[in-house]
């Protein structure tokens, strides 16, 4: 816990927050500790349904452990973004929270990665928490017959007979690593609708559902390399990297840097440390 930077965080955005929004009164007295005229410890006690006295304890930073769902609430009375929730629950010593703090956290992703993805001369592309294609460059459309564009892509992966030939070794290359990261996702996100749908149509496929099922925990593609048939270059093997936009939790931005060919030929690159 970091009492004093978490102390200057709900001060500073509590005092943003105008209580006449909220139905109550302006604050007055002597006792009035937070600059401006926003809301009170009192008011947010009242408005996040705590005992009198809780959110004073948070701000003090003598509550240990504070859950999740108060800080939550506090998140979202304070009009705090994702990075800035992050941080609240850092600062408060939980690390960081689980799952999104609304339910269109990750869908919106900030429009500079499409420029980012246009400058990439390998084949780049950005989902959103849902897997929603949002952003794309030529080089990857460039993968798929005819330019045609997946606007799922991990339903894509999963369940079109054309994936399954494209992705060399679908059954053991790619969905074992690939089904393991939608039930994931769904842990973190159980009311996306889009990822329920995807679950539900996973389980009916009599080839995903075994794999879906089996315990496994890989949940991240980044470093991975697997076999791919391009449609262009024809067969050959990509390296994955996978990063997250810090603004849009959930969502991926992964860069393919295609090799063709046969894979014993490449060298891994070997992991980068500092200096």
């Amino acid at each position: 816990m970091h009492k004093e930077a978490l102390k200057a965080l709900l001060e500073e955005r509590r005092s943003l927050i105008d209580p006449t929004r909220h139905g109550l009164s302006l604050p007055t007295g002597k006792g009035r500790r937070a600059p401006g005229l926003g809301l009170t410890q009192q008011h947010v006690d009242k408005l996040c349904h705590v005992t009198p006295g809780t959110y004073r304890r948070l701000e003090a930073g003598t509550y240990p452990n504070p859950p999740i769902d108060l800080l939550r609430c506090v998140a979202q009375l304070f009009a705090l973004n994702e990075q800035e929730r992050v941080t609240l629950c850092r600062y408060a010593g939980i690390g960081n929270p689980p799952g999104p703090l609304t339910p269109r956290s990750g869908k919106e992703i900030p429009g500079v990665w499409q420029e980012q993805v246009d400058g990439n001369l390998n084949p780049s592309y950005v989902t959103d928490a849902s897997w929603d294609l949002v952003a794309y460059n030529r080089p990857f459309a460039r993968l798929f017959p005819d330019a045609w564009i997946p606007w799922n892509t991990m339903r894509w992966m999963c369940l079109d007979p054309a994936a399954r030939r494209m992705l060399i070794d679908w059954r053991t290359a790619w969905a074992p690593l690939v089904l393991p990261q939608l039930k994931a996702a769904l842990a973190a996100r159980p009311d996306d609708e889009t990822l329920q749908r995807l679950e539900k149509d996973v389980l009916a496929d009599p080839d995903c559902a075994p794999i879906y099922n089996a315990p496994a925990g890989h949940i991240h593609p980044d470093g991975d390399e697997r076999p791919l048939y391009h449609a262009i270059e024809g067969p050959g093997w990509v390296t994955m990297c996978a990063a997250e936009p810090m603004a849009a939790p959930g969502s991926r931005v992964v860069t393919l840097i295609f090799h063709a060919g046969e894979r014993r030929t490449h060298t891994r690159t070997p992991v980068l440390r500092s200096r």
